[in-house]
């Protein structure tokens, strides 16, 4: 039986602020290693016997999902959620849209897996539960007390799994101490492997609303770009569950398989310290960071020199726009000031100073009372939008690469070292002709120069203007 890989990209948490943001969350980024958390996950894929994979994502991040399936020659369907409705209604779009009767390969985009021969070697044991009808859950042999984790209780053993016993809350920490002594009980790790119809038959039973409305909006489903759009305002309706609450605490055939593969969702900055390479002091470093004197520190620098003098148990975050500082102990609580930004409208909460779009990135340089300075980098091939803006001008000068630009009436090729100049309503384009990067200075001026300052009349992306 074939097996289709679903992987659950969506979510914007902000436990590993300021790198993780809302609209450039965790799954997106190279926490370990040189690829992104969902580069990571579908080439654990590599050891399985997997012939398709869906990717379920929101549209805010659509084309960091394609453009990183590219990077890594990775193909994927790409379903669009028009509003996240929890696991429940995911893992039924997924379950509906594939063809014949997979086994589905359910996975998060943003957990760490260090040995993935051992997650091959259980995914492949699960397979013959699956097969005969069971809905396996993979659970995390405890390596600690953790009271951040949901917990599974086992029962009888069947075959290479057990019959799951009861589904456990987070536990206080005498709680969670008694089911690691007890060596009964696992972490849920959120990943599964059932066939696509025995999940959507126990949905139907026992959450039958979610399964009406994913099927109804699923029907109205089109094509754009490499993405399938439901119909959101069906699927706006469903209501939201976990496939936890949903299925697997209801049925009869929920087995539990033991996975013992240093997994981690990497859900503090503790917990990625806990994960990563540490010298001889116990301190875990990525950039340019200089240490004397200190132990058991994470320090982080996408940037500038980071020198550490004297430190112990701490965590340094520095990236273009913020330093956080933090104890290993109180990480948790960066949310907090996260949810401040966000409450004081401060971009700092979800955006990066430097942004992708799909036709490359932009960093914001500098910027002051009536101006501001980009620096935009376009792909070879890529187009910016047909545009105009109401509000600013824009000075552009070629760095290095080719621009071709459209000006009102009239389209023309800039070089390395020429510039051109924008007045306020006139409309616009950017192209990359060439084969290599294209990259300018952008000098906006004006009365007003946020991102939403934008009327789009032709975009290759199928962009609309509050989508920029």
């Amino acid at each position: 039986m074939s097996i289709c890989a679903v992987i659950m990209a969506g979510g914007s948490g902000t436990r590993l602020w300021p790198l993780s943001r809302a609209k450039h969350p965790k799954q997106f980024l190279a926490l370990r290693g040189d690829h992104s958390m969902l580069q990571s996950t579908m080439k654990r894929l590599s050891g399985l016997d997997v012939e398709s994979s869906v990717a379920i994502c929101n549209e805010e991040h659509r084309f960091f999902v394609a453009e990183q399936f590219r990077e890594i020659d990775q193909s994927s369907s790409i379903i669009l959620e028009p509003v996240g409705r929890n696991t429940a209604p995911a893992i039924a779009l997924a379950a509906l849209s594939v063809e014949s009767d997979p086994l589905l390969l359910v996975l998060a985009a943003d957990h760490v897996i260090q040995d993935e021969a051992a997650f091959t070697e259980a995914v492949n044991k699960a397979i013959p539960l699956a097969e005969s009808g069971k809905l396996v859950t993979f659970g995390i042999v405890p390596t600690e007390a953790h009271t951040g984790y949901g917990y599974i209780k086992r029962g009888d053993a069947l075959d290479s799994g057990f019959a799951v016993d009861q589904f456990v809350e987070k536990p206080t920490f005498e709680l969670a101490q008694g089911y690691m002594d007890s060596k009964e009980y696992y972490w849920n790790s959120g990943m599964f492997l059932f066939k696509a119809s025995r999940y959507l038959d126990e949905l139907k039973q026992f959450r039958p609303e979610i399964f009406e409305v994913c099927q109804a909006s699923l029907a109205g489903k089109k094509a754009d770009l490499d993405f399938i759009r439901i119909d959101s305002e069906i699927f706006e309706s469903c209501p939201s569950d976990s496939v936890d609450y949903a299925v697997m605490e209801k049925t009869e055939d929920a087995i539990v398989v033991p996975l013992e593969a240093g997994w981690s969702d990497i859900g503090s900055w503790s917990s990625l310290w806990d994960v990563s390479d540490k010298d001889e002091n116990g301190n875990a470093t990525s950039g340019d960071v200089m240490l004397h004197n200190s132990q058991n520190s994470y320090i982080r620098t996408d940037g500038k020199l980071v020198a550490a003098i004297g430190l112990d148990d701490l965590v340094i975050v520095s990236t273009k726009d913020v330093v956080m500082v933090a104890q290993k102990d109180s990480v948790q609580d960066v949310k907090v000031i996260a949810q401040q930004l966000k409450d004081n409208s401060r971009s700092e909460w979800n955006l990066h100073r430097e942004v992708y779009r799909p036709w490359g990135k932009y960093d914001s340089i500098d910027s002051g009372q009536r101006y501001q300075v980009k620096r935009i980098t376009v792909k070879p091939g890529a187009k910016l939008s047909v545009q105009m803006h109401h509000h600013r001008a824009e000075h552009w000068i070629v760095v290095s690469g080719t621009a071709k630009v459209t000006k009102a009436d009239e389209t023309f090729l800039l070089s390395e070292n020429e510039s051109t100049y924008i007045p306020v309503g006139v409309v616009h384009a950017l192209e990359n002709p060439g084969k290599v990067e294209l990259e300018l200075i952008e000098v906006q001026s004006g009365s007003y120069l946020g991102e939403d300052d934008i009327v789009r009349f032709e975009d290759i992306y199928g962009r609309v203007s509050k989508d920029v």
